[in-house]
């Protein structure tokens, strides 16, 4: 069973619509300095737990919470994966995938599984321009590739965007709009400055700026051209 590095036992916001709690899984493929789970992308594993207890605590709730989300990290670089939602899909709950769209292999297999109900895919910035600020390798075929099979075939999805200056702007997001054209929902959040990857990224000299929310409301404007349903979260 997939090693647990850290549980939050209650969310109200994480899966839309529903009482969830959030099993986070260690490691990450990608370097996003604004991070705001840095210890989880380098693997640490701040507050582990055994799964037996995550389900004897699913068993308690039963009734209570609606879903499980599994979140990271990047959940699906953890082999354990599928078994980890089909157990939490034997107990009875509702599984959303948070999940940054670089493996969609993995993900239509869950998929073609019926393993999970919801997945939530983060677009940093425009698919071509990841590197090198967010990974080495190009990931930009294999996020097309996850965009189109959200869309096309999970039972319910999102995408999010956190909005940090200099990878999103008006003219970033107007192309991303284009990318997911017809897509359901789209949540623009705003940075978390407080922990980050880059520990300098937010500082007066570092590269990086949380847009107000000002801004946010003129990029979810562009954006609910494309979208059905487009919010700040």
């Amino acid at each position: 069973m997939a090693k647990i590095a850290a549980f939050q036992p209650t969310s109200m916001i994480d899966y839309p619509g529903k009482l969830s709690c959030i099993i986070f899984l260690a490691g990450c493929n990608l370097h996003c300095p604004y991070c705001h789970n840095p210890e989880l992308a380098v693997g640490k594993m701040p507050q582990p737990v055994d799964f037996s207890w995550v389900r004897e605590f699913l068993g308690r709730r039963k009734g209570l919470l609606d879903a499980v989300v599994i979140s990271g990290g990047e959940p699906t670089l953890n082999p354990e994966l599928p078994n980890l939602c089909r157990r939490i899909k034997q107990a009875g709950f509702a599984v959303k995938l948070d999940t940054n769209g670089t493996r969609p292999d993995v993900l239509e297999n869950l998929l073609d599984a019926g393993l999970v109900d919801y997945l939530a895919m983060d677009i940093k910035t425009l698919p071509s321009a990841y590197r090198p600020d967010f990974c080495r390798p190009d990931p930009g075929r294999a996020l097309l590739q996850s965009i189109q099979l959200l869309m096309a075939r999970a039972p319910d999805y999102e995408f999010r965007t956190t909005c940090v200056a200099p990878y999103i702007d008006a003219a970033v997001i107007e192309k991303i709009g284009r990318l997911v054209r017809g897509a359901r929902r789209y949540f623009l959040q705003p940075a978390r400055t407080e922990t980050c990857l880059q520990k300098d990224f937010f500082t007066p000299s570092g590269p990086g700026r949380p847009l107000e929310a000002t801004e946010v409301e003129k990029l979810r404007k562009i954006l609910s051209a494309y979208v059905a349903d487009c919010r700040q979260r």
